[in-house]
């Protein structure tokens, strides 16, 4: 984070009093309307002062010359960054988050597309949640499943409690004794290795091993290479239909632009990751409209969750700049705590 901006006590009071009623109204601000609202001790002469002098420094704007002011990204960064109050999650709205994990969730992929759903049905945004890398995981274990003499399901459980199976097809009859034996010459060799590096990992042992354990490796590059290429990280999204319910998205050419972001998942995913870049993985991070690229408009908050204390992914919330920060950082973030634990319990 960059060194705060001097600003003094009345124009922090009066940006926190802008942004936090432009967030709740969707309207302009005007003095008047702060002074009351706040029950600030000086007059509305002084508070509009004080938004000149906050608008001419970059933090406000006005809209028209009649209108109050709203805040601008430079506006909303200051107010994140210095003036917001983390929200705490009451009993009830954790309970809540809870509750929506309780159903039965047997894989990584259905936790991280019911993470999506809650996400976007408890922030009325679009909730975002980005799968585990498949190559970027581990080997725990790997065994076979007899199909039938010549055809054979390869099954590979990785440390991040998914498990990979590929049915491969082998050259010469093989029975479940031989398959048995290479499972354990394969859990010997492969544990603890990424799921990329499995082949060169075989093809290293090739030129070390003779005998049986040659031809065991052999067996295993053969297996290996039929292995499709492992893809990157999925997102899941979920919400986006109510993006166009906020008054900032009314406009027909803004609602075209969103809707062209939200069909570029790749887009998407690389606005997630930027938001997290260099964040503290024990807290969430907020990139506002041009922070991000085609992000105009837009915020993203974001949190990280760890599998078995290994960092494994991101969630997040997609929304207006007008989001209310302070209570979606503290969402995600809970939530984001809770996933890390479920996900952890399927790789053990």
């Amino acid at each position: 984070m960059e060194t705060k901006p001097e600003l003094s006590e009345r124009e922090q009071q009066v940006l926190h009093a802008v942004v936090y009623s432009y967030i709740t109204t969707a309207e302009a601000v005007g003095s008047r309307n702060v002074v009351k609202r706040f029950e600030m001790e000086v007059s509305p002469a002084t508070v509009r002062n004080t938004m000149a002098d906050l608008e001419e420094a970059g933090y406000l704007q006005q809209l028209h010359t009649s209108s109050g002011r709203v805040p601008t990204e430079m506006g909303y960064r200051y107010y994140v960054d210095y003036l917001m109050r983390v929200h705490k999650l009451t009993l009830e709205e954790r309970d809540r988050i809870e509750r929506e994990f309780e159903s039965k969730l047997n894989d990584t992929d259905e936790v991280l597309r019911q993470t999506s759903h809650l996400l976007a049905m408890v922030t009325n945004q679009a909730g975002l949640a980005q799968a585990p890398a498949e190559g970027a995981a581990t080997v725990r274990h790997i065994g076979f499943m007899l199909l039938s003499s010549q055809r054979v399901a390869l099954l590979i459980a990785d440390d991040l409690g998914q498990v990979h199976t590929v049915p491969v097809q082998v050259e010469k009859a093989i029975t479940m004794d031989a398959l048995n034996t290479l499972s354990r010459f394969l859990n010997d060799h492969l544990h603890g290795i990424p799921l990329d590096d499995l082949e060169k990992q075989v093809e290293s042992k090739l030129r070390q091993f003779f005998d049986e354990q040659r031809i065991l490796a052999e067996q295993a590059l053969m297996m290996l290479k039929q292995l499709p290429a492992h893809r990157g990280s999925q997102l899941y999204l979920d919400g986006a239909s109510q993006l166009f319910q906020q008054p900032e998205f009314q406009n027909v050419q803004k609602a075209r632009e969103i809707i062209g972001l939200l069909e570029e998942r790749e887009r998407l995913m690389e606005l997630l990751t930027t938001a997290a870049g260099g964040l503290d993985p024990s807290q969430g991070a907020v990139m506002i409209g041009s922070e991000g690229s085609g992000l105009e408009g837009l915020s993203v908050v974001t949190a990280p969750y760890k599998i078995d204390g290994k960092h494994a992914g991101l969630i997040g919330i997609l929304g207006p700049r007008r989001m209310p920060y302070s209570h979606l950082t503290s969402v995600v973030d809970y939530t984001a705590e809770l996933v890390g634990k479920i996900l952890t319990r399927f790789s053990q």
